[in-house]
């Protein structure tokens, strides 16, 4: 199931996508997509609902962050040996890890914030792991069950901020705006395996970077169980795989987002975001 949260900024609801494409409403049966609502077992129930008798949503209507309450947003650094690579960035016998501001959380079509004074703002095209059920210290084979679905992310970093103010990765991360997510939670059951999930991101309408997932070097349960070894997880939590080849940092001369920007991120089965980025 494809499951969405619209409407304006304080007025979120949630929703689901129907089989024609459809956005329905399902505040009448829960509160919003977080907490306990997320939990496999309870999204799974809601699939045997009658989406015809819920309330049809209007095509334009904004959608939002697919998760109502994100409690951390955890980040993966280098997966992908191509991107570490060309980035510059080492590849460490264990996955490096960095905490993202959960205010950093936007919708898939929200306008992105260019920091003041930076000049070193870059994007990255990512699955976002939504996780369902506490977990701590869970086993790799036990992973799964504590996902509550996938989404499409931006893992935006003012670079700058990330690796000249200290060395501090979550500086460059949690700006407003550095964290777009959806348009979807996908289940895992509709996904399969992420792994065949195909990413985009174009900037301007010129592709920037294109790569499949099944290149990751820490695969999704891998990183799932090894986070929750060093942090609990609970339900609305969110991971942030790693990205694909093709960041801003990676070309020679770098490229870099300025207000005007124009964003088309994308990966299969997840959807597709379009943004605008705009001075702060």
């Amino acid at each position: 199931m494809r499951f969405v949260r619209f409407g304006a900024r304080g007025a979120e609801k949630p929703g689901l996508i129907d089989e024609g494409g459809t956005i329905r409403d399902l505040s009448g049966i829960v509160d919003d997509l977080s907490g306990q609502a997320l939990d496999p077992a309870r999204l799974a129930a809601l699939s045997r609902i009658d989406v015809t008798t819920l309330p049809a949503i209007p095509a334009d209507v904004r959608l939002c962050k697919p998760v109502g309450r994100i409690g951390k947003i955890v980040g993966v650094g280098p997966n992908f040996p191509v991107a570490a690579s060309l980035a510059g960035f080492k590849v460490n016998p264990e996955p490096t890890l960095f905490l993202k501001a959960s205010t950093a959380a936007c919708g898939p079509n929200d306008p992105i914030e260019i920091p003041r004074l930076a000049t070193r703002v870059d994007w990255g095209v990512e699955i976002a792991v939504v996780i369902g059920r506490m977990a701590k210290s869970i086993e790799i084979e036990g992973a799964s069950s504590v996902i509550a679905g996938y989404c499409l992310a931006n893992d935006l970093s003012e670079r700058n901020h990330q690796l000249q103010r200290g060395g501090q990765w979550t500086k460059g991360k949690s700006h407003d705006t550095f964290c777009p997510l959806g348009p979807w939670l996908v289940t895992p059951d509709e996904v399969g395996d992420p792994g065949s999930i195909d990413l985009f991101l174009e900037v301007n309408g010129i592709r920037q970077q294109e790569g499949a997932a099944a290149d990751m070097i820490f695969k999704i349960p891998y990183l799932v169980s090894y986070v929750s070894r060093f942090m609990r997880l609970e339900p609305g939590d969110v991971i942030l795989s790693g990205t694909i080849g093709g960041v801003g940092l990676s070309y020679d001369p770098p490229r870099f987002l300025k207000a005007g920007d124009r964003l088309r991120v994308g990966g299969t089965k997840l959807g597709e975001q379009e943004m605008m980025c705009r001075d702060e």
